[in-house]
C-alpha cells in the first residue's frame, strides 16, 4: 500500500485507510473521503502543493500534508 500523496497524476487508487489526528481524521471523512471509495488523481500543483483529487464525482484539493495520511491501494 502507498499514500495518495505518492499516487501520480491519472493514476487511481482505492482508499484503503484514514489516519491522521482526530480533528484531521472527522475532516476527511465529512469530505467524503472514506475507505472504500475510488480515488484519482487529476492535478498536481507545480510545487507539489495542493493536490486535486477526483471522488464521488466531485473534486476536492488536498495538502500534502493531509494527503500522506490516507492510504490506498494503487488500481
Amino acid at each position: 500500500m502507498t499514500t495518495l500523496k505518492e499516487l501520480p497524476v491519472g493514476g487511481k487508487a482505492l482508499i484503503r485507510k484514514v489516519g491522521g489526528n482526530p480533528v484531521l481524521k472527522k475532516r476527511l471523512l465529512i469530505m467524503g473521503v472514506v475507505p472504500g471509495t475510488r480515488v484519482s488523481v487529476d492535478n498536481v500543483a507545480p510545487l507539489g502543493d495542493p493536490i486535486d483529487i477526483a471522488l464521488k464525482g466531485f473534486h476536492l484539493s488536498l495538502r500534502k500534508e493531509e494527503a500522506e495520511f490516507i492510504e490506498v491501494e494503487v488500481l
